[in-house]
C-alpha cells in the first residue's frame, strides 16, 4: 500500500491543514473506525449481557467479538483480556487490587522507574505511601533505561516490578525481555506489569512471549476511539485478586450482608461498558491487520530516522535521544532560547503543525534530562518525509521570528 492510499483513510488529513506530528498522544482514527461507532449507535445500541432481546444480543455479541479479536492480536486468552476506559485505569486497577487482595504485604517492596508516566508511576507511589510499603526507584542516568541496572535493586523481598516498553519522551524502547529474564533470575517469584501504551502502537505484542504477568495499553494511541483501555494478566494471577470497581454486572450474588463476584474477566468490569469503543479497537485491529504491522513499524521508523538525521544538523536544537539504545516514533528536543509552549504555538500557527510540549506527564524523567519541559514530535504511519521537511523548515523560521 502505498503511503498516499494510507493517508486517504484518515478523514483528518484532509479535511484540514495538518501536519499532525503528535501520535504518541493519541493517533488519528481512520475512516472505518470512526464509521464503526455511528453504525453501532444507529444499529445495535442497547446495554450488553442483560437482556434476552434480539438488539441487546447483538451488542453483547459485538462486544464480546472485540474482546476475542484483542485476545488473538495480543495472544491470549479470551478470559484474560479486561477492557477498561485506558491503560491509566488499567494500572490503577491493577495497583489496587494487588493491594487489597493482599497479595502485596508491608513486607514486599514494589519497583517502579524514573521514565514512567505519571499513569505507570503515582499509582504505585500512592498506593504504596498508604500500605507503607517500600517502593524503590530505578533513576536511570541521562534518562537511558539498561535492562542491567533495573534488575540490580531488586531482592527477594521485591513482589512487583512495574515499567514501560517504550518512553513517551525519548522514544527509547527498552529490552522487555532482558530486565524480565534478569529480574525473575533473581527472584522468579516477582510479578511484572509492562505498560506497553506507545509500543503496542507500531510493534506486534505477543504477551506469552514477553514474559510478563501483567500487561496494560490504551486504545486511542493504536487507532482506535478513546475512551477504551486493556489490562491483560495471567488467568491464576487475576483469579487471585479481588475487583477494583463495584456495583453491576460483576456480581455474581448480592445478598443484605455479603457478595459474591462474577467471573473472568466480568468481575472486573462493572457498570455498563463503553461498547462502542470496543467496537472501535476492532475495527482498529482489522485496520492494522489488514495493512500489516510491519508495513507501519517501517514506514514509521524510516520516517523518524530521516528527522533524527536532519535535526542532528541544527545547531541550535538539542535532542534528547537514548544514545545507542534502540528507539522509534519519537524525537523530543528543545530549541536554545525559546519557550518549548512557544515553538508549538508558533509550527502551528506558520504551517499547521501539531507537535507536544511539556512535560508529557513523565516529570521525574525532565529531571533525568535536566529540562523542565520539552517539545516532543511523534510519527505514524501517515506521516511522510515532505512533512518531516515542512517542519525542519519551520524550526528554522521559528529561531529566526524569534531572534
Amino acid at each position: 500500500m502505498s503511503i498516499q492510499t494510507f493517508r486517504s483513510y484518515f478523514p483528518a488529513l484532509d479535511s484540514q491543514k495538518l501536519i499532525y506530528l503528535d501520535s504518541a498522544a493519541t493517533t488519528l482514527k481512520p475512516k472505518i473506525v470512526i464509521d464503526s461507532q455511528t453504525e453501532y449507535y444507529s444499529r445495535y445500541n442497547a446495554n450488553v449481557h442483560r437482556s434476552s432481546y434480539a438488539l441487546a444480543q447483538q451488542s453483547t455479541q459485538l462486544y464480546e467479538q472485540a474482546r476475542e479479536k484483542v485476545s488473538k492480536y495480543v495472544n491470549a486468552k479470551t478470559k484474560e483480556i479486561i477492557f477498561t476506559k485506558g491503560a491509566t485505569e488499567s494500572i490503577n486497577l491493577l495497583a489496587y487490587s494487588l493491594f487489597t487482595s493482599g497479595i502485596i504485604k508491608k513486607e514486599d517492596n514494589i519497583i517502579t522507574t524514573g521514565i514512567e508516566h505519571h499513569a505507570n508511576f503515582v499509582p504505585w507511589q500512592q498506593i504504596s505511601k498508604y500500605n507503607k510499603n517500600e517502593i524503590r526507584y530505578y533513576l536511570p542516568k541521562n534518562g537511558i533505561f539498561k535492562a542491567e541496572e533495573l534488575s540490580m535493586i531488586a531482592d527477594s523481598g521485591t513482589k512487583i516490578v512495574t515499567f514501560t516498553a517504550q518512553s513517551n519522551v525519548t522514544g527509547q524502547i527498552t529490552n522487555t525481555l532482558e530486565s524480565i529474564n534478569r529480574l525473575k533470575s533473581i527472584n522468579p517469584k516477582i510479578m511484572v506489569h509492562l505498560d506497553i501504551s506507545q509500543y503496542v502502537s507500531h510493534e506486534q505484542v505477543d504477551v506469552k512471549s514477553m514474559n510478563a504477568d501483567f500487561v496494560s495499553f490504551s486504545g486511542h494511541k493504536m487507532l482506535a476511539p478513546m475512551g477504551i483501555g486493556v489490562l491483560w494478566g495471567k488467568e491464576e494471577l487475576l483469579e487471585s485478586i479481588n475487583p477494583f470497581l463495584f456495583g453491576g454486572e460483576m456480581i455474581d450474588y448480592v445478598g443484605i450482608k455479603d457478595s459474591t463476584f462474577n467471573i473472568l474477566p466480568y468481575k472486573f468490569e462493572a457498570g455498563t461498558p463503553n461498547v462502542s469503543a470496543a467496537v472501535g479497537l476492532s475495527k482498529a485491529i482489522d485496520f492494522i491487520n489488514e495493512t500489516g504491522m510491519k508495513n507501519i513499524s517501517e514506514q514509521i521508523n524510516k520516517v523518524t530516522e530521516y528527522a533524527v538525521e536532519k535535526m542532528k544538523n541544527i545547531e541550535f536544537i538539542k535532542l534528547y535521544l537514548p544514545g545507542q539504545e534502540a528507539h522509534s516514533s519519537i524525537i523530543s528536543f528543545n530549541i536554545d532560547g525559546v519557550h518549548p509552549h512557544d515553538v508549538a504555538h508558533i509550527m502551528d500557527e506558520m504551517s499547521g503543525i501539531a507537535i507536544r510540549s511539556g512535560h508529557h506527564c513523565a516529570q521525574p524523567l525532565m529531571e533525568l534530562i535536566e529540562a523542565q519541559s520539552v517539545c516532543r514530535t511523534s510519527f505514524y504511519a501517515y506521516n511522510t518525509f515532505e512533512e518531516v521537511d515542512t517542519f525542519i523548515d519551520t524550526i528554522y523560521k521559528v529561531k529566526r521570528w524569534l531572534e
